[in-house]
């Protein structure tokens, strides 16, 4: 093993306290048996490729910094959405909110009791334009940018087939008036599930009314 001789000036009684250290080890301080750092005659503190300590508070060194801790990413107004990555902070509590955190329309439904679809008809009635008016106005008024799912039913009524392209047929003449006022039709995907997932009975009048609808989804 190479080992490196120590020379310091110095009185000579200070030399039989030094050792010799393997050169392969990294910068330090010289230390005695007794861990103590050793001093050359004036008082400094020897340092050279020793395996001993390279800190050593005696020889004026300031104790290593801590590392700063790794900052909390929270959810300071509680939407879901982390505070690095929410581009709409304080939201109020309880809207929903997009990937963004920004706050977007609830689902709704083009509730069919007073303002149903009639029977075999993808026509608008007045009373559900007014109520689509009320979506619009909402989804202009929020933060976020709504993307939209809009869906239509039918009853079980007909052949199924057919259902399946009148609940299509449906849910375009919502997207489509949206559309003409105001809401892109890019942020809108438009389906139909036909007689599938009814909300009501079918076996009564009451309940194919409420069956003949069109839900809006948003995120």
């Amino acid at each position: 093993m190479k080992i490196k001789l120590i020379t310091m000036a110095g009185p000579l009684s200070l030399a039989t306290a030094l050792m010799v250290a393997p050169m392969t080890s990294s910068a330090g301080y010289l230390t005695d048996s007794q861990g103590s750092v050793v001093r050359s005659g004036y008082g400094l503190c020897w340092e050279g490729i020793w395996s001993k300590p390279d800190f050593a508070e005696e020889c004026g060194d300031k104790a290593p910094m801590a590392p700063a801790p790794a900052p909390v990413d929270g959810d300071a107004d509680g939407d879901g959405v982390k505070d690095s990555k929410d581009k709409c902070p304080n939201t109020r509590p309880g809207a929903k909110v997009n990937a963004d955190g920004c706050e977007i329309i609830d689902d709704v439904t083009i509730n069919l009791v007073n303002d149903e679809f009639d029977f075999d008809s993808s026509a608008l009635k007045d009373a559900m334009k007014s109520a689509l008016d009320g979506i619009i106005s909402m989804i202009k008024g929020t933060a976020g940018s709504e993307k939209l799912s809009v869906v239509g039913y039918t009853d079980s009524s007909g052949p199924e087939a057919y259902n399946q392209g009148l609940s299509e047929r449906r849910a375009q003449s919502v997207a489509d008036y949206m559309s003409a006022n105001g809401v892109s039709a890019s942020d809108m995907t438009v389906s139909g599930n036909g007689e599938a997932n009814p909300v009501a009975d079918n076996s009564t009048r009451d309940g194919r009314k409420k069956n003949r609808r069109v839900e809006i989804k948003s995120n």
